[in-house]
């Protein structure tokens, strides 16, 4: 009888130290942490960004610069072979490569219009009567000739853009190929993948 109330007085005073105060006791492995486990791949790639991340400000410029370095050495690359993935946007996608094409395939008077527009400036410096007047003559033949070449390469990209890429946007192709054709063809960039006469 009296061994039956000190076991409850045990029992109680248990109870009373098993308070909130009590430090927690460590979580069981097996018990569930509340948040998912990270994948090992993933979780490498977190520490690779942390060991990667600069220590300061100087650190961080150069690794800025060192990668503009690649990215343009990775884009000057692309100029030259025409690989897709490293081309500066403008000069991405099918539909401007098939303006380049175009362009490139065709012989066109617009790519002499700047050696022809350094000939006619020199000429224009001699000084001699009626000399000028032939001088101004010829400028006035080149640019007519421009305009000439520049509408009806324009008008033939336009319809076989549309008639290529019906569903693509084609905004600012036509003037990106009439353009073009000011270059000289071995000094265009993206280098020019087709050869004259080639179809696209």
């Amino acid at each position: 009888m009296f061994r039956s109330r000190s076991t409850s007085k045990d029992e109680q005073a248990a109870a009373a130290k098993a308070t909130p105060d009590q430090p927690k006791q460590p979580r069981d492995p097996q018990a569930p942490k509340g948040r998912p486990t990270p994948k090992r791949s993933e979780a490498a790639s977190q520490r690779r960004s942390l060991a990667s991340t600069p220590a300061n400000r100087k650190d961080a410029a150069k690794r800025s610069r060192e990668a503009r370095r690649a990215d343009m050495a990775r884009q000057r690359e692309a100029l030259a072979n025409g690989d897709e993935r490293y081309l500066p946007i403008r000069d991405k996608g099918p539909v401007r490569r098939f303006a380049r094409d175009y362009v490139d395939a065709r012989y066109s008077a617009m790519e002499f219009f700047l050696p022809l527009a350094v000939l006619i400036l020199i000429l224009s410096m001699i000084n001699r009567g009626t000399f000028q007047v032939y001088v101004l003559f010829a400028w006035m033949v080149v640019i007519a000739l421009l305009v000439i070449n520049a509408l009806v390469l324009g008008l033939g990209l336009r319809s076989a853009l549309k008639q290529r890429f019906p569903d693509e946007n084609r905004r600012g192709a036509v003037a990106y190929g009439v353009m073009r054709t000011l270059q000289v063809r071995r000094l265009r960039l993206p280098k020019p993948q087709v050869k004259r006469g080639e179809k696209p």
